[in-house]
């Protein structure tokens, strides 16, 4: 399961590199964004994306460079920043998000949709059995 996530994942990271001079955490975290218009504190990305708040840090820092994201002091804390798409990052990344669903389209197209579909119930029952175990 790890062999095949990674190879996919190296597709994508270096499809998204050569086609839009992206990385793909970087394009994680807008995709995260594009799900909560409302912002995301910056832990929530973190604890989402699985990566420590430093790398969210340095993520966000590149996309506020080129004004894809922007920082709101959070009201209920000042201490705490949500960040949120800008308009032109919803622009930017629903182009992105567009070729990105091809690009997955593409790498699955000769498994039968039957066996997607079976791939799809067995790793949702394995990850409702890890969450489980969790509690």
């Amino acid at each position: 399961m790890l062999s095949c996530t990674v190879r996919v994942e190296n597709e994508i990271r270096s499809r998204l590199r050569s086609h839009f001079d992206i990385t793909l955490p970087r394009f994680d975290l807008m995709a995260q964004l594009e799900r909560h218009p409302e912002g995301l504190r910056m832990g929530e990305l973190s604890r989402r994306m699985m990566v420590t708040g430093g790398n969210i840090t340095g993520i966000t820092d590149q996309l506020e460079r080129e004004q894809l994201v922007v920082r709101v002091a959070d009201q209920a804390d000042r201490r705490a920043f949500t960040v949120k798409l800008t308009p032109a990052g919803r622009k930017a990344f629903a182009g992105m998000a567009a070729v990105h669903e091809e690009w997955v389209a593409d790498i699955f197209r000769d498994i039968p949709a039957t066996d997607k579909a079976r791939m799809i119930e067995l790793l949702d029952a394995m990850k409702r059995q890890l969450n489980d175990t969790k509690e």
